[in-house]
């Protein structure tokens, strides 16, 4: 990072917080003389930092100064546009409109000279979401329970059935172009991970009796609730369509390895309460893996493949 890069952030940094040398040292990434040096020029040129001593001390900015409408580089122009291109794919969200007028904001204020160093970037570089068709009503709503912690009665459509869940959110997120909410269930007993889309009714309930217990929610985290879960130790080689297909699970896609040229592998502890989805995932992929761990695995994996066989074999 250049210096006057560096000294902007030190300013952007006090603008929000009592900072102190070492913490902007780290933040930073350069030493603590550095900062010390770059914090004496910044007062030099009349920027009024001034620090204080003691629990809770540090440099601080002058009440009411600020900097003037920032100014980005080609590299944070960049970034911005690349993760407003990514969130305009998703086919609904509760930004709809905001999604595209910051992006042409952006763009407004951006030199003509910054324009045109990411603009061919921004012909060869993207964010890929799929595209999927579907509509999540609920979306706005659910970001506002999972911050204030409501309790919630929903009605929610599996793949199969529909049923009603009374939940409390804890993060909503985006992945593979859905929305998803992840919620402590009462039905379930843990935390879920529910597809927002799929919510069909919602509205604000009471806490469960069964989730009261001295004033404090009793929850189960995904930690506690497999902590004396038996595992299961599952490697595979993978193809390179395998390892593609692997690396887009949200539980082992970090756990890929590629071994050689064309050579990849998976290998994970997989808790017995995930263990049908484990087969059904490696029998989907198919070809593109070759599990050689466990043998209770394959033959379960063989099993599946031959009921397809036989729901397709001809019968005279």
């Amino acid at each position: 990072m250049k210096r006057m890069d560096r000294m902007m952030a030190i300013v952007l940094a006090l603008q929000h917080q009592t900072e102190t040398a070492q913490s902007l040292a780290d933040k930073l990434e350069v030493s603590k003389r550095t900062i010390l040096r770059d914090v004496q020029a910044l007062s030099e040129i009349g920027v009024p930092i001034y620090a204080t001593s003691g629990p809770g001390g540090g440099y601080r900015l002058m009440e009411g100064y600020r900097l003037p409408p920032l100014q980005l580089d080609a590299e944070e122009a960049l970034v911005l546009l690349l993760a407003l291109d990514g969130m305009t794919k998703y086919s609904d969200s509760p930004f709809q409109q905001a999604r595209w007028t910051v992006r042409d904001k952006i763009r407004s204020v951006l030199p003509e000279q910054t324009l045109g160093r990411i603009a061919p970037l921004l012909g060869h570089v993207e964010m890929e979401v799929p595209d999927r068709r579907y509509k999540t009503p609920f979306l706005s709503d659910l970001m506002n329970y999972a911050a204030s912690g409501e309790w919630l009665l929903t009605l929610y459509r599996s793949q199969n059935h529909s049923r009603h869940l009374t939940i409390r959110p804890q993060r909503v997120y985006a992945a593979h172009g859905f929305w998803y909410c992840e919620a402590y269930s009462v039905q379930h007993g843990e935390v879920r991970t529910f597809r927002v889309d799929r919510f069909a009714e919602m509205e604000v309930s009471v806490v469960p009796q069964s989730e009261e217990g001295n004033g404090e929610l009793r929850f189960m985290s995904p930690s506690k609730a497999t902590e004396h879960e038996q595992t299961v130790h599952i490697y595979a080689k993978l193809t390179y369509r395998g390892a593609l297909l692997a690396e887009q699970d949200p539980h082992m896609g970090h756990l890929v390895r590629q071994t050689g040229d064309e050579k990849w592998e998976v290998a994970f502890d997989c808790p017995g309460s995930e263990w049908n989805w484990a087969v059904d995932f490696f029998y989907y992929i198919g070809l593109d893996a070759e599990v050689l761990e466990p043998v209770r695995l394959q033959e379960e994996i063989r099993q599946k493949a031959g009921q397809l066989v036989q729901k397709y074999s001809r019968h005279d």
